[in-house]
């Protein structure tokens, strides 16, 4: 049974990281002139309202986009991960939090392409309603971890794919490096983005340890965190797992990580990571 929906969620420090990565693999790949594939293996809906019920009652907004919002001293990536942010509200007051799928709706060329998945029935219908006439973007109900298989390599021969389960089956941590290993076999110079909560941290040292076993190269590890690693409930921090990115990327996660940990971290606790688990 599907639970999980990410406008509880939305907003919050671990969407930060993930789209500010995100933000900055596409920005890259749009430099060439050549289309380009992009795929989300759980896409959500795409789009969430900060004042609806579900984000009111967490609020996790207000330790993660919150604190950006209006701020002129933002490296960079970050700025650059913002100005989505503020294209999603019409250059308006902050009401609305764009999701992986809106961000590269935005930032995408007519000459690329996009195919999102999403299993969660009442995600499913909303996506279909924020993207319908879209005909660029190809919508599934299906597994998104199979779609990705079954769509390697993709025509363009250049792709950026994010994958960001939930998590909620516990198999997903191992499920997802198992697919990574089948997707770069066909298709092996596309970049994979792979996001992770912090929940216990000796799932996320076994995940880590798989991947760097598997044989793939040119991978890269960032995380932020908010809090130190507890053995309490909840997500202390969370990553970007990312399997050839743009030769970029390292130097602009350096500028920008130290600056998130430092606004979002709880009491003084806030920390990051920049590791390269595979050389090229």
């Amino acid at each position: 049974m599907l639970s999980y929906r990410h406008s509880f969620h939305a907003g919050n420090f671990a969407d930060v990281l993930k789209h500010t990565v995100a933000t900055s693999i596409l920005d890259y790949m749009l430099k060439k002139e050549k289309a380009f594939f992009y795929l989300d293996t759980h896409a959500g809906c795409g789009a969430y309202a900060l004042n609806s019920p579900e984000a009111l009652k967490t609020q996790e907004f207000n330790n993660g986009i919150v604190p950006l919002w209006g701020r002129k001293d933002l490296p960079a990536p970050v700025a650059r991960y913002m100005e989505q942010v503020v294209e999603f509200n019409a250059q308006s007051q902050l009401h609305y939090y764009p999701g992986s799928p809106s961000i590269a709706v935005q930032m995408l060329r007519p000459i690329d392409r996009l195919s999102l998945f999403e299993l969660h029935p009442n995600e499913f219908i909303n996506m279909s309603k924020n993207f319908s006439g879209n005909r660029k973007i190809q919508m599934s109900k299906s597994d998104g971890l199979k779609g990705l298989i079954a769509n390697m390599p993709p025509v363009e021969r250049r792709g950026f794919m994010l994958i960001d389960p939930s998590y909620e089956i516990k198999t997903e941590y191992q499920s997802v490096v198992e697919t990574l290993i089948q997707a770069v076999k066909r298709f092996a110079t596309g970049t994979y983005a792979l996001w992770y909560p912090v929940v216990n941290r000796a799932t996320i040292n076994k995940m880590e340890k798989a991947l760097i076993a598997s044989g793939i190269k040119n991978i890269q590890l960032f995380e932020l965190g908010i809090r130190s690693d507890s053995e309490q409930i909840g997500m202390t921090s969370s990553g970007m797992i990312v399997i050839n990115p743009p030769w970029t990327l390292n130097k602009e996660m350096q500028e920008s990580l130290p600056f998130l940990a430092e606004l979002l971290g709880e009491d003084d606790q806030g920390f990051y990571r920049i590791e390269t688990l595979v050389s090229e």
